[in-house]
């Protein structure tokens, strides 16, 4: 019994202290707040306004949500974002991917970090054969973000690159790259079954991530998205330097029987959780 007391009473010191604290932080103007909120991650601020009336109005300024929006972030967003709060246009971009590119890319943020995601479209990939219509055709799905798509007719190599500029990512962050695809109701058995190689470096760099795996879309292989596609990681990498580009590929080229029925819609670079 006595130690249950014990326990209660340290309990019950804690919560004064902690009210203390709370009193004090309360007396500070709602900058001194903003700034300080502004100091965490967007998952605190939201945890902060519920605190009371002053922490709200703190935590949900302009101040804060600036800080959580990506430096670039006017040169990114269209004019008919500009009216919305920051805390608003913060939440928007982590709902709602804006394209970019010519139509060819996409940028969301990482709703825990404000990190930046970035998805480049099979119109913005390297794709040997691509232009090649015996090939490859480019066709449109209500499901892809993108205007086209490309979907494999028939080869027998796959050969599939995309580059990304660090400049246009999150600095000092792990990504990983993604493969995101799928298989029409037509496509050969051998495209599933084949394996492939999975490459994920910097340019001109003879360090790379690389791994082989086949393009089942049935768990463990690859992953439902919920979007329609399914999606395989590639590898992952960090972003150290400024001026860099790193090179995800996709790369079949031993296996010389034809595939057929591939759907390619993007690469996306996520930030590892």
């Amino acid at each position: 019994m006595r130690k249950k007391r014990g326990k209660r009473g340290d309990r019950h010191k804690k919560m004064k202290e902690a009210e203390a604290e709370m009193s004090i932080i309360s007396m500070l103007p709602a900058e001194c707040i903003s700034h300080i909120v502004s100091c965490t991650t967007p998952r605190d601020a939201c945890r902060s306004s519920l605190v009371s009336s002053l922490f709200r109005i703190a935590a949900d300024s302009d101040f804060v949500w600036e800080r959580f929006l990506p430096q670039d972030y006017k040169e990114i967003i269209s004019i008919s974002l500009n009216s919305l709060s920051k805390k608003d246009l913060y939440f928007h971009l982590c709902n709602q991917p804006i394209i970019i590119g010519n139509g060819n890319m996409s940028m969301a943020l990482e709703k825990q970090s404000g990190k930046k995601c970035y998805m480049v479209g099979a119109r913005r990939l390297s794709i040997i054969g691509g232009d090649t219509p015996r090939y490859w055709q480019w066709i449109s799905l209500p499901e892809s973000r993108f205007s086209q798509v490309a979907e494999l007719k028939a080869v027998c190599w796959l050969d599939i690159q995309g580059y990304i500029e660090t400049k246009n990512l999150s600095p000092r962050t792990t990504y990983a790259a993604y493969f995101v695809y799928q298989l029409s109701s037509q496509h050969n058995p051998r495209t599933a079954a084949t394996p492939v190689t999975l490459r994920v470096a910097y340019e001109h760099s003879a360090v790379a991530v690389e791994r082989s795996v086949i393009l089942d879309p049935a768990p463990p292989h690859a992953r439902y998205r919920g979007d329609g596609w399914f999606e395989i990681e590639m590898g992952e990498f960090v972003t150290e330097e400024d001026n860099a580009t790193v090179v995800c590929s996709l790369v079949e080229t031993s296996d010389y029987n034809c595939k057929s029925g591939l759907i390619v819609e993007s690469i996306e670079l996520r930030p590892k959780e």
